[in-house]
């Protein structure tokens, strides 16, 4: 499974069974990406930074809420979460998105606002890869760290910042260091199989495909 980021809390997602596209944004939102085909897409909220198909091509399958689904053998499961910590009073709701795609789990946080009760956890389980927000959209660099560690992930990868500015973005930074890590070179893409997972916590930078 090939996994590339194409800015903020967009990734595409290239499997055996097809391409999953998370998060695509409107180009007006400030968040431009390439015209992508995608065979299914995800959105976790109805912020115009997530929620957009104007630059997706194809016939694809849209998910955007909770739920159970199979979209060309791949399994789908949404969580229903909130963007802050007073259950979407300030910021409304989110989904959560755990993806099996070429026997790996791929869990996408969206814009997630706080930790993980039980019961998310368990509708969630196992998760190989763990998408998380760190730039302000949404949860803080210390809740960020503690989700992680709820969720027990074997690789994650940061995304909703800028990655222009890692050297001042302040949940970049405080979210490596929440973490023990002292610097990532950030890579094109992800490429990784089952077997090919890490026997412990691994942070990967990416490079945005924004442009």
């Amino acid at each position: 499974m090939d996994l590339t980021w194409l800015g903020h809390a967009c990734f595409r997602l290239r499997g055996r069974e097809g391409v999953v596209l998370t998060d695509p944004p409107d180009p007006r939102s400030g968040h431009a990406i390439p015209k992508t085909e995608a065979n299914l897409v995800t959105i976790s909220n109805d912020d115009p930074a997530h929620n957009s198909l104007r630059s997706v091509g194809g016939d694809p399958v849209v998910l955007s809420g909770a739920g159970e689904y199979e979209v060309r053998e791949i399994l789908v499961t949404g969580i229903a979460t909130y963007r802050d910590d007073e259950k979407g009073a300030k910021r409304g709701r989110n989904t959560i998105f755990t993806i099996r795609l070429d026997d790996l789990v791929i869990c996408h946080l969206g814009s997630l606002g706080h930790s993980l009760p039980s019961e998310d956890l368990e509708r969630i389980g196992d998760v190989d890869i763990a998408l998380v927000p760190v730039g302000g959209d949404g949860i803080s660099a210390a809740v960020a760290a503690e989700v992680i560690h709820q969720l027990e992930p074997k690789v994650v990868v940061p995304m909703s910042y800028d990655p222009d500015t890692t050297a001042k973005d302040g949940g970049f930074q405080r979210l490596l260091h929440e973490l023990g890590v002292k610097e990532l070179t950030p890579q094109p893409k992800l490429s990784v199989t089952r077997s090919s997972l890490p026997e412990n916590i691994q942070v990967v930078a990416l490079d945005s495909r924004a442009r």
